[in-house]
């Protein structure tokens, strides 16, 4: 099945400035955690049942980033997969729940 994305204003945000993060600290390394946000994303849209469900109420899943401590949480909405927030691994859950 192919899933369509929507990606909320909100955990494009989060992507932004984490970006931009990354990329104060080393010229093109913003680059790479886009790259690898791009990954976990598509692992998702390829099979999203594969990854845990973190939050049965509304069945919020979880993909995590390689090379980058950072957790994509994302839900099934019919065909499609919306992703609510991206957040560095030592960020609170409490940070995106609001979200949903």
């Amino acid at each position: 099945m192919s899933h369509r994305l929507k990606i909320r204003l909100e955990a494009e945000a989060d992507i932004a400035a984490a970006a931009q993060w990354y990329d104060q600290r080393e010229r093109g390394l913003g680059e790479k955690f886009l790259r690898a946000v791009d990954q976990a994303i598509a692992r998702a849209l390829e099979n999203p049942l594969a990854f845990p469900i973190i939050r049965r109420r509304h069945e919020v899943r979880r993909v995590l980033t390689q090379r980058f401590p950072y957790r994509i949480f994302f839900s099934l909405e019919g065909d499609t997969i919306v992703v609510h927030a991206v957040l560095h691994g030592h960020r609170d859950d409490r940070h995106w729940r609001d979200r949903l």
